[in-house]
Order: C-alpha cells, then structure tokens, then sequence
C-alpha cells in the first residue's frame, strides 16, 4: 500500500485544507502534518501578517544571517576549504553544502548503518568539490545520495547515462 500524501489538515484557525505532501520524504509526512495543525493556514498566516514586506524582509535577513553562522562555524570545526565561484554565491554554496552535508551525516551514520571511518572517506571527497554552483546545484538532493553524487563530481569519467551519445 502507498503511502498516504495528500492530507486533510484542520489547522488551529479552524480552517480546513488538503496538503499534499509527497514532497517530503514518506516517514516525515505524519509529523509534519501534525506541525501544520498547530499553525494557521496560509491564509488566515498571510492575514494577520498583512503586507508587511518590511518585516518579512527582515525575518528572512536574520534567517539567512543565522544559517550563514552556522554554515560557516561548521567548516571551521571541520576544515572545509572556502568554496569558488562568483561572489553573489560563496554564502549560498557554504549553506547549501553545511546543510547537505549534515542531512547526509544523519542519513548515513546517525540512522544508517555508516561508521566513522566510512563517513571519513566521504568527507575527504566532501572536501575535494569546492565549486560553490555544485552545491547549490545539489541542494535538494537526498542526504542518502551524497557519496553518489560526489562520487560523480570527483570522477574522471566525464562520460553520461544517456545510452544514445
């Protein structure tokens, strides 16, 4: 049986609506449905934040400001070489990378069956991609298809899965 992705959620301003979730992985839906239940729905959120552009602005600034930190405190503690590329996308290359990275740490080690010493191995290639585009070219990959990825990326094989080139 499949599981279950569209779901009907009556959110705490009491309104009901359909979410469809199928974006998310399949044992994260149950739980993030229940968070939507505490929250209002969209538009009832949108209401009361009225268009107030401002402060939206400045939620997202202190947003980016905080995951920029932690990104960066990450490749200290880890001895990450700085990322290359054009400067409007080093930030955005070290978030997309710290959060990938960390996803796939949990995947792979934390909940998968990985060791330290296999996870060693990854973090070496890990370290080899430095180009910052590639990162944020993998930020909506899987924390599971991490060493596939890099493995492709540190490849010399410049070859392609299309079976007609």
């Amino acid at each position: 049986m499949a599981i279950q992705t569209n779901w009907k959620i009556i959110h705490s301003c009491g309104h009901e609506v359909t979410h469809d979730l199928s974006n998310r992985p399949a044992d994260r839906r149950a739980g993030f449905s229940r968070w939507l239940e505490d929250r209002d729905c969209t538009d009832c959120w949108q209401a009361h934040r009225g268009s107030d552009t401002e402060s939206k602005e400045a939620w997202i600034a202190a947003k980016r400001a905080e995951e920029q930190q932690a990104a960066t405190d990450w490749a200290e503690k880890f001895d990450m070489p700085p990322l290359e590329g054009p400067e409007r996308a080093l930030e955005w290359g070290e978030r997309s990378r710290h959060q990938l990275v960390t996803t796939a740490y949990g995947a792979l080690v934390s909940e998968g069956t990985w060791d330290e010493a296999d996870w060693a191995v990854l973090e070496d290639k890990i370290r080899i991609v430095t180009r910052a585009g590639w990162w944020i070219d993998q930020r909506d990959a899987e924390g599971s298809d991490l060493p596939e990825l890099l493995d492709a990326a540190t490849s010399d094989d410049i070859g392609t899965e299309n079976p007609f080139r």
